[in-house]
């Protein structure tokens, strides 16, 4: 291939189509397609498109409908826009729609309009449509235009398309429906991209951004003017717009200016906050873009140049040239030619380099994923360090993917659209607000009763009655539920937590089990090589933990030295921490080729580094008179990478002087077991491994093969792993030693305390697993573990599953045996855990569906799953109601992180698209602080909820008692209350932090749930009774003037007794109701920890106090209340002193010792006869309780036909 570099941007930016004749083809479809399409069925990625066009009818009326509600169906099409489709447009085919209703997977719906692009010859003819219309549609026929006009227009060649949340799906003329535009991470054979690809023409790359458009991932930053028109039509401000508007009808003008203004600096608040927010995610994103890219541009004479484009201009097919000195990538490509040194901590969360090679022919036949084939991808957004490459070839990879559909598009679009949750809490409280509006409802009616029965006028009537519904729905309800998730986020980030999804926040007060990675996570990251064991004469050595010791021209120490990814990165050595310690074990060096030489591929070579080391040359026979003797080493010529699925690795190496190449493979023992021969299989190898993996060890086995004589260099480049890889010479064990972190055994302790349980899901050997979690508490030390054993069926026997005992707790640990195990069926196992091994997960979810809920509600540890069986797992668990957190280290835990309902990464990044949560916290201990702030904030939620509500309860009584005493609290009076009160309370309660340990008892979850609803419907029935009491008790008095009505044209007179108490005795309700729904401990830190809520209280406590027993005359006539300068009625004050003092202590022992008591809860379960548990867990491990055969111990079941799930 011929490479010319030249700059084409200039030449590219000036170049126009050429316009071709059309070839006369049509493509028109007889048969419309239907109005409905489901994309992607089954999955979370679930789209359906109702399809609409334009009626002209429909258009007219209801834009005349919007003149005659003065702008209000505007306003609603604003809030539904799908509303406004339904109005304007009717239902069309897809192929000739112009407007689309998306309904996702959550459930929500969104309008997407159709838009049309003219092309040229030669863009791609499967997305091309043929079309008479201008709108570009396939029958060509719009709004009544006849077929004759197909005579006198040409045929437009046009792409019909449409956009969601930043991805594009495009019109498929053959298959006539909508497409998602993916590039080549699809349906694409791997030899592909070996063969067909050597850049495109200008015309072509030209052709596919238009298809494709443009590779930005870019986060708009909306002006000041745009958001600000986005929040004034929030409903919630288009609702205060309303009150204001009605308070000033109803001459509350002071109240209604101060809520103007505070509603002006929210708005302002809002803008500053949100513009923040949206800048700094677009400088997050903007600081991984890169400007210009090099990559190979076919010319007319079949050659390639190499050219400088803007990265914008890139399209899936292209071939970029990845530079020696690295860059941050622009888009997903696969590796065709030479080796990158990457740093994923952006998507995965690890800050160890990874090395990505090429894919090669062998894996031609294998259809590409990113996934799957990720050690051959270099992702968008991550950082090549350093690229190597054969002789004067270059480091070159294609691009699969572009844009919003790369993996960084992946998670800025999971920050920009985060998916709903499917919180009871949010439900419950959509249904809260349902009812406050039926109680407006029957308030309105009250009061449009009281003043007809008044004989008022209209107006005043209607605007009292509307201003019901201002008191009832109170329109900061939405904003003040949010307080305590703020207040959490905010004490996370400050513990180095951070969240990119705040109402996950919430779900984490409710974790039920938490899963953990077990290497990185729950031990430490670094491994310390405890010891080998070397093949002798059939049997495995005794171990030896010094290897220099042993000879270095040893397969083991060979094994040792080569078999591993690591690579020089500044100065020093970098790769997987098992593979560095192994390494360094050694004492051997590893010498790459110098920077200079970047541009030349040589060998990596390992050599004995601690004396030098001199070997005779093999075959010489010619030169016994003058002995020859070289250095001793070894080249590594190729690696077959690690990867989760094959749990192995392997290189094929040339000794210097050798005439043949070798293959050294290491992985888990079993793995490599199946691949070497059985007469190279020590015969103590089973005993062995049991004796070190239930200790906690982690043993990797390690395995020869030499290779023919006649490889060449070239060909093992282009060798199958799988032909390789197979019978292998057994050479020996190495051990190493994962301590535990220190955190992690407190931390499950205190989870266990919690009552949260933990679970192990590691890729690591299952005794080990079960040995880690014995030493971290997982399992008791006198708990049983039960080891699922299942075999897939064979063409004779059905598939099996037996559980056999892992240990002896009585008697120690203890090797399983292979012959049967004798267990006294009788006695029922009380306190036992089953282990289960990836290969029996699988056969147990494909043939033993029905046992997989036993089987997760009684796991505890899951080894040698893979990143795709975590996931699954963390769904079964969902699936038996449980809520689910998964803590991981990234790498392998990304799918099971974004499965769970709260994913927990241990990171260095502050946001990466592993998990909601990113902690730098490098332990586990991250875990319960999350935990206590969601119990927290959710404890938080619910007290500010039942607060406001309550709050709207009592202003709505004592608004009802005023109306029928011709009256109404007045405009200071409002303000007090509403600003100095209420405001001021809802913003401090969220500020109490959350108690420091976790206790077995969790908040409730259920907001209509009966102990919820009894207590606020108790709270109710106090502050109705205390209020009537107070008014009742004022009637009695001999001073006592009652209110008389005003004249239809004068305003009713505030200024009254009836006002005055009414006043007194709310105004210490709310402060009443703070402390009463600012429950302490268990969940948060008591009432006085929170020092501004304590000093708001007692200041609002004595202002209120001062006005009830100091009725001072200038105070009485800034507020608008009623006294009696000549006679204080010091008496009566006293007494109503009195009774809200009785409010306030049966109020808290309501809330404090009625409401949270246990025989209270029992007492609601026995009324509602709740005889079994609610959570399908509960209940699945209570049918187990209740089954004297289960767990079926020395029992063997196997699968019913028909049982595949």
């Amino acid at each position: 291939m011929t490479h010319r570099k030249v700059d084409l941007r200039s030449s590219m930016v000036g170049m126009a189509y050429d316009r071709l004749s059309e070839d006369g083809q049509r493509s028109e479809i007889d048969e419309p397609a239907s109005h409905r399409q489901v994309l992607y069925p089954g999955t979370e990625d679930e789209l359906t498109l109702l399809a609409y066009r334009g009626s002209l009818c429909s258009s007219f009326l209801s834009y005349f409908l919007c003149l005659l509600s003065l702008g209000v169906v505007p306003l609603v099409w604003h809030w539904r826009p799908e509303w406004q489709v339904y109005c304007q447009r009717r239902k069309s085919a897809l192929s000739d729609a112009d407007t689309l209703i998306l309904q996702d997977a959550d459930g929500q719906t969104h309008v997407a309009k159709v838009e049309i692009e003219m092309v040229e010859v030669g863009f791609p003819s499967e997305y091309t449509v043929t079309s008479h219309s201008p709108n570009g549609t396939v029958s060509g026929v719009e709004n009544g235009a006849q077929d004759s006009t197909r005579l006198t227009q040409s045929p437009l060649r046009v792409v019909r398309f449409f956009v969601f949340q930043h991805l594009k799906y495009v019109w498929a003329t053959e298959e006539q429906v909508f497409v998602r535009m993916r590039g080549y991470d699809v349906d694409t054979p791997i030899s592909i991209f070996l063969t067909d690809f050597r850049g495109y023409t200008i015309e072509e790359q030209m052709h596919r951004q238009q298809l494709y458009g443009r590779n930005a991932i870019s986060v708009e930053v909306k002006s000041y003017l745009s958001l600000l028109v986005t929040e004034v039509l929030n409903p919630f401000y288009v609702f205060q717009i309303a009150s204001i508007i009605l308070w000033s009808f109803d001459n509350y003008i002071l109240y209604a200016s101060c809520i103007f203004l505070i509603s002006c600096l929210s708005i302002l608040v809002s803008l500053v906050e949100t513009r923040k927010q949206s800048q700094s995610l677009h400088d997050m994103v903007e600081a991984s873009n890169v400007s210009s890219v090099c990559i190979l541009r076919k010319t007319l004479e079949k050659t390639s140049v190499e050219v400088e484009i803007s990265t914008t201009d890139l399209v899936p097919g292209d071939v970029i040239v990845v530079p020696p000195g690295g860059c941050v990538m622009p888009c997903d490509a696969v590796l065709i030619s030479g080796n990158a040194i990457v740093n994923e901590s952006m998507l995965t969360g690890e800050s160890v380099p990874v090395t990505k090679i090429p894919v090669t022919t062998s894996e031609g036949s294998e259809i590409y994923s990113p996934d799957k084939h990720k050690r051959h991808t270099l992702f968008c957004g991550t950082t090549v360090i350093q690229t190597r490459y054969y002789g004067n070839a270059q480091v070159l990879a294609v691009v699969v993917r572009t844009g919003f559909n790369t993996a960084k598009g992946e998670l800025v679009r999971a920050i920009l659209y985060p998916r709903p949750l499917d919180f009871k809490f949010y439900r419950d409280s959509m249904r809260f607000i349902f009812f406050l509006f039926l109680i407006a409802s029957v308030g309105m009616s009250y009061s449009i009763y009281v003043y007809i029965m008044h004989k008022e006028g209209v107006v005043k009537t209607l605007v009292r009655t509307l201003d019901i519904v201002t008191i009832v729905v109170p329109p900061a309800l939405p904003a003040a539920m949010t307080v305590g998730t703020y207040y959490a986020q905010a004490r996370l980030k400050a513990k180095s937590i951070f969240c990119i999804s705040p109402p996950r926040i919430n779900v984490s007060g409710k974790i039920k089990l938490v899963c953990f990675d077990k290497t990185g996570t729950l031990t430490e990251d670094g491994l310390e090589v405890w010891g080998v064991m070397e093949v002798q004469q059939g049997q495995l050595g005794p171990p030896v933990s010094e290897i220099t010791s042993i000879p270095f021209t040893s397969r083991l120490v060979a094994a040792m030295a080569t078999c591993h990814s690591l690579t020089h990165l500044h100065g020093s050595l970098t790769g997987d921490p098992l593979d560095l310690k192994m390494f360094e074990a050694t004492k051997w060096s590893l010498e790459e080729p110098g920077e200079s030489n970047y541009d030349q591929m040589a060998p990596t070579v390992v050599k004995p580094s601690h004396r030098q080391v001199y070997v005779d040359p093999p075959n010489i026979v010619d030169v016994a008179e003058t002995p020859l003797e070289m250095p001793y080493e070894i080249g590594i010529v190729r690696q077959f990478p690690f990867s989760s699925s094959s749990q192995r690795m392997s290189v094929v190496v040339r000794v210097l002087g050798q005439p043949q190449m070798e293959l050294y493979a290491k992985g888990a023992p079993e793995v490599i077991q199946s691949l070497c021969r059985p007469d190279t299989l020590p015969e103590n190898l089973s005993s062995v491994l049991t004796r070190y993996t239930v200790q906690g060890f982690r043993v990797i086995a390690l395995a020869h093969r030499t290779l023919q004589a006649k490889l060449s260099w070239h060909a093992a480049q282009r060798l199958p792993r799988d032909q390789v890889e197979c019978e292998l010479n057994f050479v020996g064990l190495l051990v190493l030693q994962n301590m535990l972190k220190p955190e992690t055994t407190p931390v499950i302790r205190q989870l266990s305390r919690a009552n949260v349980r933990s679970i192990m899901v590691t890729g690591d050997n299952i005794l080990t697993a079960i040995s880690v979690a014995r030493d971290c508490g997982m399992v008791g030390v006198s708990d049983r573990v039960l080891v699922a054993n299942a075999t897939p069926p064979t063409q004779t026997e059905p598939a099996s599953l037996t559980f056999e005992p892992a240990d002896a707790p009585d008697l120690g640990v203890t090797a399983i045996q292979e012959s049967n195990v004798v267990v006294d069926m009788e006695t029922k196992i009380s306190q036992y855990h089953l282990a289960v091994s990836g290969r029996a997960w699988s056969t147990i979810t494909r043939h033993f569906p029905s046992l997989v809920p036993r089987v997760v509600a009684r796991g505890t540890v899951f080894a040698r799953m893979s990143p795709d069986q975590k996931a699954h797992l963390v769904e079964e668990l969902q699936a038996i109601d449980y809520v689910v957190a998964m803590c991981g280290d990234g790498a392998n835990d990304c799918g099971a992180l974004k499965t769970a309902h709260v994913g927990i990464s241990l990171s260095e990044a502050e946001a990466s698209v592993a998990a909601p949560f990113t902690s730098h916290i490098p332990n586990i201990e991250c875990v319960p602080l999350v935990v206590c702030e969601g119990r927290c904030a959710l404890t938080t939620n619910f007290s500010v909820f039942k607060y406001m509500a309550l709050y709207s309860i009592i202003q709505f009584i004592s608004v009802l008692i005023l109306y029928s005493a011709y009256s109404n609290l007045s405009d200071p009076q409002f303000l007090y209350i509403d600003l100095f009160i209420v405001t001021v309370v809802a913003i401090f309660m969220g500020y109490t932090g959350p108690s420091n340990n976790l206790v077995a008892r969790k908040p409730l979850g259920n907001l209509l749930g009966a102990i919820n609803m009894f207590s606020v419907l108790s709270q109710i029935a106090l502050v109705i009774a205390f209020q009537v009491a107070a008014y009742l008790y004022l009637q009695q008095q001999p001073w006592f003037e009652p209110n008389q009505p005003t004249e239809q044209t004068q305003q009713d007179n505030v200024v009254s007794w009836e006002t005055a108490i009414i006043f007194y005795v709310s105004s210490f309700q709310y402060l009443t109701l703070c402390m009463a729904y600012s429950p302490g401990r268990p969940f948060r830190k008591p009432l006085y920890t929170n020092v501004w809520l304590a000093g708001a209280l007692v200041l609002l406590s004595v202002c209120t106090l001062l006005m009830l027993l100091c009725p001072w005359p200038w105070l009485m006539d800034l507020m608008k209340i009623r006294y009696s300068p000549d006679d204080p009625n010091y008496m009566f004050r006293v007494t109503l002193l009195l009774l809200i003092i009785a409010h306030f202590v049966l109020s808290l022992s309501i809330e404090h010792l009625l409401a949270n008591s246990i025989w209270l809860k029992k007492c609601f379960q026995w009324l509602f006869c709740k005889r079994r548990p609610k959570n399908k867990y509960k209940v699945v491990l209570q049918e187990m309780d209740d089954d004297p055969t289960w767990p079926p111990v020395g029992v063997t079941l196997y699968a019913t036909p028909g049982s595949d799930s």
